[in-house]
C-alpha cells in the first residue's frame, strides 16, 4: 500500500486505495492489539540503493502520501523489499516467516489483481492458509479486484470476508 500512485491509472485508483488503506489500518490496530505481526512487503519501485525508509519518504511527497502518512510503519514492523510483483520472489519473506513462526497470512495492498494476486498464489503453493480480505485491497477498476478476489477466493482457498469479520487469535 505504501505507493507514489503515480503510474498511468493511479488518479483513478486513488480513492478506492485510500478506503483500502483505512480499513488496513483500522485491521492493523486490532492485529497490534492481538500481538500479531505486521509485515510490510514493498515495492522497491526501481530503485535499487534505496532502503524502506527512503521510499516512505519518496511517498510521503507524492500523490500517495495521505495512504503512507495513515499507514506510516511502527519500531516493531518488519519490512521486505520486493522487485517483481510477489512478494515471495527474489525476496527474504520465506525465511522471516518461517523465524516468526507463520501458519497464517492476511494479505493486503495494492494492486489486488497483481501483487496481492502473485503474492497470494506463492503464499497457497507454501502451504500457508490466506486471508485477503476484500475491503482491504484495491486494483485499477472495481471489475479486476472483483475478479481477483473471486480467484484468489477460489484457487488460493483464501477467506475474503471484510476485514472487521475476522476474528484475530494473539499470536
Amino acid at each position: 500500500m505504501i505507493n507514489a500512485f503515480d503510474y498511468a491509472g493511479a488518479k483513478a485508483m486513488l480513492p478506492r486505495a485510500l478506503a483500502a488503506a483505512r480499513a488496513v489500518a483500522a485491521l492493523k490496530r486490532r492485529a497490534r492489539a492481538a500481538r500479531m505481526p505486521v509485515v510490510y512487503v514493498n515495492d522497491n519501485f526501481g530503485r535499487w540503493r534505496s532502503d524502506f525508509r527512503q521510499i516512505l519518504e519518496h511517498c510521503l511527497r507524492s500523490p500517495g502520501r495521505k495512504i503512507a502518512q495513515l499507514l506510516e510503519p511502527d519500531e516493531e514492523d518488519y519490512f521486505v523489499l520486493k522487485p517483481k510483483h510477489s512478494g515471495f520472489q527474489f525476496t527474504t519473506l520465506d525465511v522471516l516467516l518461517e523465524h516468526l513462526g507463520a501458519e497464517v497470512l492476511i494479505l493486503t495492498g495494492v494492486a489486488a489483481n497483481f501483487c496481492v494476486l502473485f503474492t497470494a498464489h506463492d503464499a497457497y503453493m507454501r502451504g500457508y492458509r490466506l486471508i485477503v480480505p476484500r475491503d482491504c485491497v484495491a486494483s485499477l477498476t472495481e471489475g479486476a479486484n472483483r475478479m481477483a478476489l473471486a480467484h484468489m477466493a477460489e484457487v488460493t482457498k483464501a477467506d475474503v470476508r471484510r476485514s472487521s469479520e475476522l476474528e484475530l487469535q494473539p499470536g
